[in-house]
């Protein structure tokens, strides 16, 4: 298989891309949409983003010390590219894209409610790279919407239909391919079938020998 080899770059695709929200201590808000985010660490709760110092909630997020990653669907989709080209500087992104503020439980900025899940995070470290500067936040609070709670009480996300991004392009996701360590999980199903097809096949094999048994007693018979 053939491959080209290219200059350095940030090939990690597909990504999730939310609309992370903001606030200041005058009570001024802003959306950002942003795709270099994800999980630090599991325990403690740890979540980044990384945000160019020129944008508009660079500053906010430097006076608060908090944000929050508002997840995004594929109904979400316009509000989400809309929100990352646009600046709030400008702009009241919530009333353009007719998203809903909704208070949030522990940082100032308000949650996104047509959102499916919001991650309340409050900055601990701040790292300054090149273009981006990376924030590590702690998750305080986790919203998750109970419409897309199955019947066992499971969060089931795909009923969302999350939206994610890969080389400049938006994308929702697909099928469900399976679950974490399906590889080596073992199939009941499957073990019962090859436990019902091997006792299938013994008993066909028995048929087989009764019946030529029976039919080599009435040759037999015939001869005599």
């Amino acid at each position: 298989m053939a491959k080209e080899i290219w200059k350095p770059g940030n090939m990690l695709y597909p990504i999730p891309a939310v609309m992370v929200t903001v606030a200041d201590n005058q009570g001024n808000d802003n959306i950002i949409t942003i795709a270099w985010t994800g999980t630090v660490c599991s325990d403690p709760a740890l979540a980044y983003i990384s945000v160019r110092p020129s944008r508009h909630s660079y500053r906010m997020i430097e006076e608060t010390k908090e944000f929050v990653i508002n997840l995004t669907t594929k109904d979400l989709a316009f509000a989400t590219d809309y929100c990352g080209v646009k600046s709030g500087r400008d702009v009241d992104k919530f009333a353009e894209c007719h998203l809903t503020r909704e208070a949030a439980k522990y940082v100032k900025a308000p949650l996104i409610a047509e959102s499916p899940v919001n991650i309340e995070c409050r900055v601990i470290e701040k790292r300054e790279y090149g273009t981006h500067d990376m924030f590590v936040g702690e998750v305080l609070a986790v919203h998750a919407d109970k419409q897309y709670m199955d019947e066992t009480g499971r969060f089931d996300l795909s009923k969302a239909d999350p939206l994610v991004y890969s080389h400049g392009m938006y994308y929702s996701t697909g099928e469900k391919l399976g679950k974490f360590g399906y590889s080596v999980q073992k199939n009941k199903k499957t073990s019962n079938k090859k436990v019902n097809k091997t006792a299938d096949s013994k008993s066909k094999k028995m048929s087989k020998k009764r019946a030529d048994k029976t039919t080599d007693s009435k040759s037999k018979n015939i001869k005599k």
